[in-house]
């Protein structure tokens, strides 16, 4: 039986492609039950105030770093949205004279103009976030130099070949509306993907790489960074790909309530605890890592109800 045409986007793969008894059972989650979707391999972690949540994720930072010698270096991947963690990691550093030199950081993500990553100073340069919001704060006698700091806004090679030469202990990642991680969108429904979207397996050789965002991701990027401002935000991206992200130790990923909608919060959780991976929704491709965390915002799950405003 051929598969829905999306609602959101015809020309693309998407959720709204899956069969509708994944899309209602979903639907029908209940807070409590996704606090019960944890299994081995997936656990499930709730917080109840947003300062516990972004402190915790935060710590995430600190945890890996602390692991790091000159001998045996780690690093942890990092996203921009949520930031809000940002500025705390930075000062957690500096409160406890931890001594980071020897740690790595990437950056998983960056938008491409022209073909090629924007600069530091475009007004949505995630490299610029990184450093102001964060290591610009750190005490200069405690940070890592600038070669530990890994961003795809150049030789996209060399960012992928350091997930080989460094331990990534941990890479965090927030949500997307069209429930990607990093912009590991869902594919435009066209050749050999016009009649199914790519199959786990082939989607997970995808390296890191410049990719065509999806329509509902533009819209999203607009709305959180950019005021709604549409022609502010770039169609393309340079993404870590799941390649690299399979050569983390974990996968730590961030619902804060603000990325994601409730619904798609319950979609991707359900679809990794029960493994039923399908590249229409990158995020359930996590099914299939061995050591994947999702941490709730619990006033930010909401409800999935028919409301009108």
């Amino acid at each position: 039986m051929a598969r829905p045409i999306s609602k959101v986007a015809p020309d693309w793969w998407d959720y709204t492609t899956l069969d509708t008894e994944i899309l209602d059972d979903a639907a029908k989650l209940t807070a409590e039950d996704i606090e019960q979707m944890s299994r081995g391999g997936f656990t499930v972690v709730m917080y109840d105030t947003v300062e516990e949540f972004y402190l915790a994720e935060a710590l995430e930072y600190i945890n890996a770093w602390r692991q790091s010698t000159e001998d045996n270096p780690v690093g942890i991947c990092g996203p921009i949205g949520p930031t809000e963690q940002l500025p705390l990691v930075a000062r957690l550093v500096n409160e406890l004279e931890l001594d980071i030199r020897s740690a790595h950081f990437w950056g998983m993500d960056e938008w491409v103009e022209a073909g090629r990553p924007v600069a530091a100073t475009h007004p949505l340069s995630f490299l610029k976030a990184d450093m102001e919001l964060c290591f610009n704060r750190i005490t200069p006698e405690l940070v890592m130099p600038e070669s530990n700091l890994h961003f795809p806004a150049g030789d996209l090679d060399a960012y992928s070949d350091s997930y080989d030469t460094v331990r990534c202990a941990i890479m965090q990642g927030g949500q997307g509306e069209v429930k990607h991680w990093a912009f590991n969108d869902p594919p435009r429904r066209e050749g050999q993907y016009q009649d199914s979207p790519p199959t786990p397996e082939e989607y997970r050789k995808l390296k890191t790489r410049i990719t065509e965002l999806h329509p509902m991701t533009v819209i999203q990027n607009a709305r959180t960074s950019g005021g709604g401002q549409v022609s502010l935000v770039p169609t393309a991206a340079a993404t870590v790909g799941p390649v690299e992200t399979w050569k983390a130790e974990k996968v730590s990923v961030w619902h804060c309530g603000c990325h994601d909608n409730p619904f798609g919060m319950r979609l991707s959780t359900m679809m990794i605890s029960k493994k039923i991976p399908d590249s229409s929704v990158p995020m359930s491709l996590l099914a299939d890592h061995p050591n994947v965390q999702f941490n709730f915002y619990r006033p930010g799950i909401g409800t999935v109800e028919s409301e009108m405003h």
